[in-house]
């Protein structure tokens, strides 16, 4: 099970109604923060999720609404006590900007160290202790101005474990924990493998976020069968699409059509330009592509599930 939280939907302007968009992911107590802008704490604190848990800042890339409220957040964790590491993970930067945002931050008493998101995968638990073994993310590239990328997270399933097999070949009851967990089993003079016990192979929870891009393969791919996508629409209507392809992102119908292309199964709409006033109105033009796209609003929480195990929904979404 995972909870994300949508701090904020607006794009290159805070605006009263509409945080700069960045979301949080969590699970098991610890969280990811994807992006990073001027005001995230406030919005964090409005929708009443705590940052001091968060082992992870993932950024998309390196222009100021994605990343200016990083130095007033880790100054916060410093002045809050924190002593373990904060890792942030993002696109090359070529042109040095980390370095100083980052020293507008002083010393905040715990170690902030950069890392890479090997193309395998992140697994968490080398970023805490507390992350489940099949949590992991990755990166992947998005097509925008400067270098930029988007984040998949993903909790793998374990295989169901089959208690008529592990009874058929004699395994002691007390041991079918250990085989659950994927520990091969001795008792007898017999040994039992997992795969022995265990079902099919089943799908992960994932969430994919796009941060800032113009449609690209690269962003279907990373959002493929995604539980949740949540995906930039800076633009309205097709009537923006040469802003949307000189400034490297999308409007309302191409996020849409990404989604589809992805096989999503849930599509939240953020990143929105200030002249869109209302989000609401502009959605008709996803929806006649993604039935299901909606336009949550700042602060809006959801919890994801297994499947064939009870869902909460949305949350003010």
């Amino acid at each position: 099970m995972i909870d994300v939280a949508l701090l904020g939907t607006s794009a290159l302007l805070p605006l009263p109604e509409r945080a700069l968009t960045a979301a949080v992911i969590s699970c098991k107590g610890r969280r990811i923060l994807l992006d990073c802008g001027e005001g995230t704490q406030s919005a964090a604190r409005a929708a009443g999720v705590g940052m001091m848990h968060t082992d992870l800042i993932a950024l998309t890339h390196y222009h100021g609404d994605h990343i200016f409220g990083l130095p007033g957040l880790i100054q916060t964790m410093g002045v809050m006590g924190r002593t373990d590491p904060l890792y942030i993970a993002g696109p090359q930067d070529d042109a040095g900007v980390m370095p100083h945002i980052l020293a507008l931050a002083g010393n905040p008493g715990f170690d902030v160290r950069f890392i890479p998101v090997p193309d395998a995968g992140l697994p968490l638990k080398t970023l805490h202790p507390a992350w489940p073994d099949g949590a992991h993310i990755f990166a992947f590239p998005t097509n925008h101005r400067v270098a930029s990328q988007g984040y998949r997270f993903e909790l793998a399933r374990a295989p169901r474990f089959l208690p008529e097999r592990a009874s058929a070949l004699g395994v002691p009851v007390p041991l079918y924990k250990r085989l659950q967990r994927g520990e091969t089993v001795a008792f007898d003079g017999q040994t039992v493998a997992p795969e022995q016990v265990l079902g099919a192979t089943r799908r992960p929870l994932a969430v994919a976020f796009s941060g800032d891009t113009a449609f690209c393969d690269a962003l279907v791919h990373g959002a493929r069968d995604a539980d949740l996508f949540i995906c930039e629409a800076t633009y309205p209507g097709e009537e923006y699409a040469d802003a949307a392809a000189l400034y490297g992102h999308m409007t309302f119908a191409q996020a849409a059509k990404a989604a589809k292309a992805a096989n999503a199964r849930r599509l939240w709409l953020a990143h929105h330009s200030q002249i869109i006033a209302d989000p609401q109105a502009a959605l008709p033009l996803a929806q006649a592509i993604y039935p299901g796209a909606v336009c949550p609003p700042p602060g809006a929480q959801i919890t994801l599930k297994f499947d064939n195990e009870e869902t909460d929904g949305d949350r003010n979404a």
